[in-house]
């Protein structure tokens, strides 16, 4: 006897994405007017956001007649892990959660990660919010969807696809980021200027110093803009059947140089190196032209990031960590190349990954 249980879904995962300034008394208001549904929320940050941003935006929520607890990660990379989810679930188990909450998450990438993932699980999940404090959160981590923690094998391989009910990209807070920080997430804006917005491209090469000096118009371009290539591509395939790797163009010897540092360099420094080698991979291959690819390394430089391998990253260590990557299939290397400037490498019917042998990138990374 067989009996068949058909449940189809409709769901609707569209979000607002506002862009702005000091949003803090926005985020607010809309949670008053049923953002999220819920009267409780648990506030993740980590130990640099929390006094800047993260304790202000708990106690505002506290003022406004929410209950709400604080839960505090230690800063960085490192603390994207299984280990780091168990305690933020346990921590809000032992404060009483339930499904009667929505998490908010208050910092960069890592936490919008972190606690994105932690809220599709905790009570087979819960809603959440993304306020993002960096301008690498902004480019990436917080919009799209994408949860995950890195294992010692692999980096965001554990995670799943949990859309936000809002998110909020306060511009204000890219005054308090290290320079190093703001040359982080510029490295993921080259790359959308790369993949799919040439005008973006160009108007990094005439404007980066602007970034960086706080301009208001120019972050305000390029966060939206950001906003569009990922919105563009989401929209798209929002599981990443195919083109959503486009993503993930620079991440394949990014995320793997960036493990064999052992995170000493940032997010964005490693995507820089990434981006320079399938740029010149690519210009091999004859998918970018010699002065497109000089462009995007001079982009890069101008922007503070490294365009080559550190010497204390092994370079043996550096290829096995590369088969870690999670576009790679049956055991073989796949590159996202670009097309140029502003356009990506297709190579067939929704397939925007190129099967590439271990010896030709490594005669690429051997010269950086």
């Amino acid at each position: 006897m067989i009996f068949n249980c058909e449940l189809k879904r409709v769901v609707d995962d569209s979000y607002d994405i506002e862009i702005g300034h000091s949003l803090q008394d926005r985020l607010i208001s809309d949670l008053k007017n049923g953002l999220t549904g819920k009267k409780k929320f648990a506030v993740v940050t980590d130990s640099i956001v929390e006094e800047l941003y993260g304790r202000d935006i708990y106690e505002r929520i506290l003022a406004a007649g929410f209950g709400a607890d604080l839960f505090v990660i230690p800063q960085g990379e490192k603390s994207k892990t299984r280990e780091m989810k168990e305690f933020l679930e346990d921590s809000m188990l032992e404060k009483g959660y339930r499904r009667d909450c929505a998490v908010i998450a208050v910092g960069g990438g890592v936490v919008t990660d972190l606690a994105g993932f932690v809220a599709g699980t905790f009570g087979r999940g819960v809603p959440f919010v993304n306020y993002a404090t960096t301008l690498l959160a902004a480019a990436d981590a917080s919009v799209g969807g994408k949860t995950a923690v890195d294992t010692p094998l692999a980096t965001n391989l554990i995670g799943m696809f949990n859309q936000p009910d809002k998110v909020y990209l306060d511009i204000d807070t890219w005054k308090t980021l290290p320079r190093v920080q703001i040359s982080s997430g510029l490295a993921e804006t080259i790359k959308h200027g790369c993949l799919g917005d040439r005008e973006l491209f160009e108007f990094l090469e005439k404007n980066v110093d602007r970034i960086f000096e706080g301009d208001t118009e120019a972050c305000e371009y390029i966060a939206e803009h950001n906003c569009r290539v990922k919105y563009t591509v989401v929209m798209k395939d929002e599981r990443e059947s195919g083109l959503r790797e486009v993503l993930n163009l620079g991440h394949t010897v990014g995320r793997a140089v960036e493990t064999v540092s052992d995170y000493r360099l940032y997010h964005g420094e490693a995507v820089a190196i990434g981006l320079t080698a399938q740029a010149r991979l690519g210009q091999r291959l004859g998918f970018i032209s010699q002065e497109e690819r000089l462009r995007v390394e001079d982009l890069l430089k101008r922007a503070g990031l490294p365009t080559g391998v550190p010497d204390y990253v092994d370079r043996q260590e550096l290829l096995k960590k590369l088969y870690t990557d999670k576009k790679v299939r049956d055991g073989k290397l796949r590159f996202v190349f670009q097309k140029g400037i502003g356009s990506v490498m297709e190579f067939g019917e929704n397939d925007y990954a190129r099967l590439t042998s271990e010896t030709e990138i490594a005669e690429v990374l051997e010269k950086m």
